[in-house]
């Protein structure tokens, strides 16, 4: 028994020295003078066994000023801490929790430490206590010792939404030392080459939001990540940002915009605008206030595909443009193609902005919602079972009462105004290769400005989506879907000549799209669209029994298109990618239609009329066909700065005819036919990309060139609506737009913001084809949306972790004008000679805005979150004209000025979600 004793006895002390030796070789020498404290833990991770785990973020006002000679870590933390709330805690296997308030706990459950499902391991009070920690253990990837010969191994995986599951479409995965970097897909998935050893993995999601994992690289192996995202958007998923993002890109000319920067700035009569965010990009403005319409790069508003999933919005606006069309609840994230336009997108002349939808959360019921001073919206989202999930969303207009305390002399007392607009998206998953989606959208607008005349329109979109992956290299999508347009205008004036007046859009399209990764090197995409349309250009009956009015009914215009593209992204080496494809597309216009016939090679006047010719349904009438290009091209000039260069060509088939500057209710489309041809244009682009202190600053900027035919334009005092001869009233003509772009963004620190500045031209002539007009004698001339100088300027100012105040401010030069010039006698009248078209220009637009955003406490278990927004509308007070105009006044000819907001307009806005 004694011999037991004396040998158990031995076994203690020798371990019991064992340990104390090991607490000995732990011991720390050096000065650190004036170091980060990340820096710190840096150089005592690398020679020690110690690995620290802390939030960054938290611990950057922390500087170290100590020397230490043979010193244990306790007492350095000890004396580095002092004064301070913060706390450290040493856990057996040396890692060290860094905290603030209260010591973390570190007596973890047995598998903690586990890559797989180490969070729901944690009891419910040590996940609160974790908060960041427990994303930010150290993880080892691969068979230790495997291939020795092999330098690099390569990491891939997914990210996820930790809040409901989502994939993380757009994240930034990067090294934090060699800065190598990759960004997820649609489908969250990333893949980084990494040199073997210990790394620190930045992982940065579109809202803005950094962690960070530790990891050892031993060979070839995959590391799922769930994320959270920043509390300002922690329901948004954005399509893309990041500086490290903007570098790494194939595409160039793509701005995106996190919904958590939109919500930040300051809205119109406290409404959230989804479009509103893209304004604050470069090369992208709006010719008047109050207007969602907006142009890019010289071109019209029509020229803008707006793709809400697959499905084509025509009129992104409610109540003439005071509010977008878009539900921010309902929205997953907003990128706008205006260089390199995707091989996969097509239809349109000067970009495509593609406004993705949001999904319902698979973990539970959530909803979010908002009540400002004229619109209130509510959402509501969750699981449908395991495998499905649905959001319902929903706006209303409750403005009248804002409208009827305007004074009489505003001219809008006794307006009334309404809208309505309704999301409804599901998704099922069969299995992991067959998803289904389904997108909707509705809205209606209803307003008079008079009690005599009520404009009414409305937007309805329906698609259905089948994902199948048949591997990890090949995906396809297939898509149907329908869109229609619809506007009215009932006026009642005089019963005598009260009318009811009708327009309408409709199309059926259907989509296949395919993407084949065949390996790191080459991403294939291809696929076939086609749209069927039904266009009435416009009916015009009597209102009431009283009406003498007389029925007019256009003939309907039907066409099809249909286009096949492919294209490839090439990843040549490490520093160059090439994407290069192309698009061939048939366009056919075909019957029941009657078709006038003119003159063959004179202008297209009542004059030259020969007759017509009547086609039968289903007949061709007339075909267009032809290819467009795209070819881009990236090089990495270093990990942080790239140049690119573009060149991409585009057709469109559809046109808006329309004689103001802006998307207006009244706006009608047309279909290409006879004489109308499609719209042809060609730009060239090239660009310099740079990150300034890593991802604290980033800068671009882009030149381009592009050129346009078939452009309408129209002839002095030509009549868009209901006109049966409409091709006698445009006019053919060429286009040219050139500029260059600045921008600047700052992503980190307690103050955020940009800076874009942008010259540019917009030029049209009228093209060398017998016309009865050459507007300006065929010169060029200013387009109507050709401002040279555009600048905006965004800040916004953390003050806590809660309140945040952001500036707006917006320059632009004034848009062209034509204006009289001079009077003159003729037939026993005056008369009224006017300049060249567009030879003058309005007043400078220049605005500034001012919000404050304050959120509630950032519990992450609490019933509701909530934040208040409150802010004011150009500040200053500036009337900036949105048109100018000429009336008779006994006798004689008086200019205006309108301004749409010539006041200060504050709002305030409650946001919930629960």
């Amino acid at each position: 028994m004694n011999k037991r004793f004396l040998i158990a006895l031995l076994g203690v002390f020798c371990l019991s020295f064992g340990l104390a030796e090991a607490q000995t070789q732990e011991k720390i020498t050096g000065l650190f003078a004036g170091v980060s404290f990340e820096r710190f833990a840096e150089l005592i991770e690398k020679e020690t066994s110690y690995r620290f785990v802390f939030d960054p973020k938290l611990m950057e006002e922390v500087s170290v000023n100590i020397q230490a000679k043979e010193g244990g870590l306790d007492d350095l933390l000890t004396a580095i801490f002092q004064g301070t709330s913060w706390k450290f805690s040493i856990a057996a296997d040396n890692r060290v929790f860094i905290t603030s308030g209260r010591k973390m706990p570190v007596e973890f459950v047995r598998g903690y430490f586990e890559p797989k499902n180490q969070v729901s391991k944690l009891a419910t009070d040590q996940q609160e206590d974790l908060g960041a920690f427990a994303r930010n253990m150290r993880y080892e990837i691969g068979k230790d010792k495997e291939d020795p010969a092999q330098k690099t191994a390569v990491l891939s995986g997914k990210v996820s939404n930790i809040e409901n599951g989502e994939p993380m479409l757009g994240t930034v995965i990067y090294e934090n030392i060699g800065f190598q970097k990759s960004i997820t897909d649609e489908n969250g998935y990333y893949q980084i080459t990494l040199p073997k050893g210990r790394h620190t993995l930045i992982i940065q999601n579109p809202g803005g939001y950094q962690e960070q994992r530790q990891i050892e690289l031993f060979g070839n192996g995959v590391l799922n990540m769930e994320v959270q995202e920043s509390f300002l958007s922690l329901d948004e998923v954005v399509v893309s940002s990041g500086a490290l993002s903007n570098i790494n890109k194939l595409e160039m000319g793509v701005q995106s915009i996190s919904m958590a920067e939109v919500k930040r700035l300051p809205a119109i009569l406290g409404e959230v605008d989804v479009l509103r965010g893209i304004l604050t990009m470069p090369g992208v403005n709006t010719v008047g206030e109050a207007s969602v319409g907006f142009n890019v790069r010289g071109g019209a508003a029509d020229q803008n595909l707006i793709l809400y999933n697959q499905s084509t919005v025509f009129n992104p606006a409610h109540v003439f443009g005071f509010f977008s069309a878009f539900n921010p609840d309902m929205v997953a994230g907003v990128e706008l193609y205006k260089g390199s336009v995707p091989v996969n997108y097509g239809g349109r002349l000067s970009s495509v902005l593609q406004v993705s939808p949001k999904f319902g959360r698979s973990d539970k019921i959530g909803g979010s919602g908002g009540i400002g001073i004229m619109t209130g919206r509510l959402s509501l989202e969750g699981p449908l079972g395991e495998k499905t999930t649905f959001i319902l969303g929903g706006r209303s207009t409750y403005s009248d009462w804002a409208l009827n305390l305007l004074d009489d002399e505003a001219a809008l007392n006794g307006s009334r105004a309404s809208f309505y607009d309704f999301n409804a998206n599901v998704r099922h998953i069969f299995n992991e290769k067959n998803h289904l989606e389904v997108t909707s959208y509705i809205s209606k607008d209803e307003f008079a400005f008079d009690p005599d005349t009520t404009y009414s329109y409305q937007n309805l979109n329906v698609a259905a989506t089948w994902r199948h992956f048949y591997n990890e290299q090949l995906e396809a999508r297939f898509t149907a879907g329908y869109d229609a347009y619809q506007f009215g205008i009932i006026g009642q004036d005089n019963p005598l000549n009260a009318f009811d007046f009708n327009f309408d859009v409709k199309q059926v399209h259907l989509r296949t799209d395919w993407e084949y990764r065949k390996d790191l090197n080459h991403i294939y995409k291809f696929g076939l669209h086609a749209i069927q349309y039904q266009l009435n250009p416009g009916t015009n009956n009597p209102f009431g029994t009283e009406s003498i009015v007389i029925p007019q009914d256009l003939e309907n215009e039907q066409a099809r298109e249909l286009a096949i593209y492919f294209g490839d992204e090439w990843t040549i080496n490490e520093r160059l990618s090439v994407s290069y494809g192309g698009r061939y597309m048939l366009y056919q216009f075909y019957g029941p239609n009657t078709v006038k016939e003119y003159v063959p090679g004179a202008p297209i006047i009542e004059s030259n009329l020969t007759g017509e010719r009547n086609f039968g349904k289903g007949e061709t009438i007339q075909t267009y066909h032809g290819p467009e290009f795209r070819l881009s091209g990236r090089y990495n000039l270093t990990n942080q700065s790239s140049i690119k260069a573009g060149f991409t060509t585009t057709r469109q088939n559809i046109h808006l005819l329309s004689n103001t500057s802006v998307i207006a209710p009244t706006d009608s489309w047309k279909l290409s036919d006879s004489y109308i041809k499609p719209q042809t244009g060609g730009q060239f682009s090239l660009g310099y990309y740079q990150n300034i202190g890593v991802t604290k600053f980033e800068f671009s900027s882009e030149v381009y060139y592009r050129y346009m035919s078939n452009i309408l334009d129209y002839r002095s005092g030509a009549s868009i609506i209901l006109n049966e001869d409409i091709e006698q009233d445009v006019l053919n003509s060429l286009g040219r737009a050139y500029g260059i772009e600045f921008l600047l963004k700052k992503n980190t620190g307690i103050l955020k913001g940009s800076l874009a500045y942008t010259y540019s031209r917009s030029l049209l002539r009228t093209s060398n084809e017998p016309s009865i007009e050459k507007i300006n004698q065929g010169a060029f001339y200013s387009s109507n949306f050709d401002q040279p100088h555009h600048v905006v300027l965004v800040a916004n100012y953390e003050l806590s972790k809660r309140i945040n105040a952001s500036l707006n401010g917006n320059y632009s030069t004034g848009r062209p004008v034509t204006l009289p010039i001079s009077k003159f006698e003729y037939g026993g009248s005056e008369r009224v000679y006017f300049s060249d078209r567009n030879a003058y220009r309005i007043p400078d637009y220049f605005r500034v805005d001012l919000s404050v955003n304050l959120e509630g406490n950032h519990k992450v278990k609490k019933l509701a979150h909530s934040s208040w927004s409150v802010g004011v509308y150009n500040v200053l007070g500036r009337s900036n004209p949105y048109s100018v105009y000429y009336t008779p006044v006994e006798g004689k000819l008086r200019g205006y000025q309108l301004s749409i907001f010539a006041k200060p307009i504050p709002f305030i806005t409650y946001n919930f979600r629960f």
